[in-house]
């Protein structure tokens, strides 16, 4: 008899042995010549060297599997103990991740899928467009994906803490509980690809950081995705600040809406300044969505047009009311 102990730690165990046990049930009756026992990410087999070397490589498979798929149904683990290869998702080649449960996620219009391939392509890709276009969540699934692929050891994404009409010194608590409701959207968006047990894990260890873009100041950011959200809020001092963090083996992405800035008024952007200033330089990527591209509720594209309107008028008033003043 022989004892072999398999480690499974790519994968979120609860996720891989299934409801109540379910799945580590299924390979248990798969294998009736072997005594299996799991806890944690420690899988221990008693048997025949043979069948014990058998299931440790189909349980690597079954790892693979789930780590890309983030599940496992029993169709999955029958067809791989038994040799068969599985049936791949649907659009399993457009998919950029598969998130919870499976749930694809994959680019779903053009410019969303322009920002794949600029990313793909430049070490540095700007996503500019209004609210609702996917930018930031795009962005944090291909970080997700080069995670997932070894591409990187490690994400940070970070945004600039600036009030949109409140102040930070009346929210409660200490400034970690201050801060973090403005990286809230970061943290919905890793919640919807990663299992809570590997994200924690993650975020416990390093490996996924979000931070205020204050805290990257002195800092060189090799082997990692980094993505800077909400850049329209970034002064000229922050973004250059931010640019020049980029290190080996290092990959960024900046997204922003120049027309949801809440800097001061005698402050430009520094998302503005930036495109300016780096047009043209070679290994930078720009994807620039419109109010086509919103795939939030249809009635967002309709406030972004609505406000578009009110912009327009405001701007042919004040052209008016120059025109009358050079006249008199």
């Amino acid at each position: 008899m022989n004892e072999r102990t398999i480690i499974i730690d790519n994968v979120d165990p609860v996720s891989f042995y299934g409801v109540n046990n379910s799945h580590l049930q299924l390979i248990k009756s798969l294998y009736p010549k072997l005594r299996i026992a799991a806890r944690g990410h420690v899988i221990k087999a008693l048997g025949s060297p043979e069948d014990t070397a058998d299931l440790e490589e189909k349980i690597k498979e079954l790892e693979a599997w789930c780590e890309r798929y983030n599940k496992l149904t029993d169709d999955v683990i029958i067809d791989i103990v038994k040799g068969a290869a599985p049936k791949a998702e649907n659009n399993a080649d457009q998919a950029i991740i598969y998130g919870i449960n499976g749930k694809p996620i994959s680019a779903r219009n053009p410019n969303q899928k322009k920002l794949v391939k600029e990313f793909e392509e430049n070490d540095l890709t700007f996503a500019l467009g209004p609210a609702g276009t996917g930018k930031t969540y795009i962005a944090i699934a291909l970080a997700v994906r080069a995670l997932k692929n070894r591409e990187a050891r490690r994400i940070i994404l970070s945004r600039p803490a600036v009030e949109a009409g409140e102040k930070l010194g009346f929210l409660p608590g200490d400034m970690k509980d201050k801060i973090d409701p403005y990286l809230q959207p970061l943290y919905d968006a890793l919640e919807d690809m990663l299992p809570a047990v590997k994200l924690k894990e993650y975020m416990e260890t390093g490996v996924i950081r979000i931070a205020p873009l204050a805290f990257m100041r002195g800092r060189t950011l090799n082997d990692a995705i980094i993505v800077l959200d909400e850049a329209q809020n970034t002064t000229r001092h922050q973004i250059k600040m931010f640019l020049t963090r980029l290190g080996m083996n290092a990959k960024m992405i900046i997204t922003g809406d120049v027309t949801q800035i809440d800097l001061p008024r005698s402050v430009q952007s520094g998302l503005i300044h930036a495109l300016s200033v780096l047009r043209g330089v070679k290994g930078i990527g720009k994807v620039e969505f419109n109010k086509k591209d919103i795939v939030r509720h249809p009635l967002v594209q309709r406030i972004v047009e609505a406000y578009e309107r009110e912009k327009e008028a405001e701007e042919k008033a004040a052209e008016a009311e120059d025109d009358t003043t050079t006249d008199e």
